[in-house]
């Protein structure tokens, strides 16, 4: 099994130090190294603190996190922005996002080596994947029925609403509207 890595070893209080400033990004990686051993001294003098290129490869990779984490909040707020609910779009965008990071994360897994990940955590792994693969393509199954279901009641009342103006007894819709509104805003081709 790999090392973990020098950040990971240190104290809870020192790394979240480290992952502050490093989120902040107004230090560069000399000036939160000689902050450090300001603010850690025990730990300085005991060599226990990261070296500069320690530091940096960690804060590259938890500003690929933060990227993305800032990726998927910007996506669920334009989708809660622009997208009516009534469908649950915003479940479907999340369980989006999570089916593309969990692939993601398996392509990682399997392309890793011997040396870098065990056969049995490899195997614990990917266990627990597909039981949380399961898990979201359940939720995704139902998702679906209930979209299907919103879209049937949609269509229907489109349809009830036609049928009304076409006999005369419109009550606030001309055909045309009516087509309009199916056709153009819910996407539903004929009748």
């Amino acid at each position: 099994m790999a090392r973990k890595s020098s950040i990971d070893r240190l104290s809870s209080e020192v790394k979240a130090h480290i992952e502050r400033r490093l989120a902040e990004g107004r230090m560069t990686l000399d000036e939160l190294i000689a902050e450090l051993r300001e603010s850690f001294p025990d730990e300085a003098a005991e060599g226990e603190l990261p070296s500069r290129s320690a530091v940096g490869r960690y804060g590259q990779k938890l500003q690929q996190r933060l990227a993305a984490i800032k990726a998927s909040t910007e996506a669920a707020r334009m989708i809660s922005e622009h997208a009516g609910d009534e469908k649950d779009t915003r479940s479907e965008a999340v369980l989006a996002l999570i089916q593309t990071e969990m692939f993601d994360s398996i392509i990682s897994l399997q392309e890793a080596t011997g040396d870098e990940v065990d056969p049995a955590e490899r195997m614990g792994l990917l266990s627990k994947a597909a039981k949380n693969i399961a898990t979201m393509t359940r939720a995704s199954i139902a998702l679906k029925k209930h979209q299907a279901e919103v879209a049937e009641r949609v269509a229907a009342k489109l349809a009830e609403l036609e049928a009304e103006s076409q006999s005369g007894n419109g009550r606030r819709f001309d055909p045309e509207t009516l087509r309009i509104v199916r056709e153009e805003i819910y996407g539903i081709v004929g009748s």
